[in-house]
């Protein structure tokens, strides 16, 4: 599987994220250790395949708030590219890609739901 490193997601919320909009890192936080939760839940086992790597990024990025804005839509873009590099493309409705990350940032979807509700969009 391809992973994403800290530049890559800076690069994505860069992207994301408009002129007029609050930029960069929030105080005290840092998106390295916002990544080393998907590290810990590769390197214990708790990641599969791509779709809960891509949904792992989703969650931990979505909850992590290491941005000043546009946390929501850099952890979409995340999972996106995610499944993108590993050679994945999924046709997206945009309601429903929202609805499931705002569900995940609130905690009420959490990993295995979104991973597997990719699963089901991919095929």
């Amino acid at each position: 599987m391809n992973y994403l490193s800290s530049e890559q997601v800076i690069t994505i919320h860069e992207q994301v994220v408009g002129p007029s909009e609050l930029q960069g890192v929030a105080l005290n936080r840092s998106i390295e250790s916002v990544l080393a939760r998907v590290d810990n839940r590769i390197a214990y086992g708790f990641i599969e395949d791509v779709f809960e790597l891509a949904a792992s990024y989703a969650c931990c990025i979505a909850v992590g708030n290491a941005f000043n804005d546009g946390n929501k839509r850099t952890a979409f873009t995340a999972m996106d590219t995610c499944l993108r590099i590993n050679g994945i493309e999924v046709d997206f409705d945009t309601a429903e890609a929202s609805e499931m990350i705002i569900k995940a940032a609130q905690g009420i979807v959490d990993e295995k739901e979104l991973a597997e509700w990719l699963r089901i969009l991919a095929q």
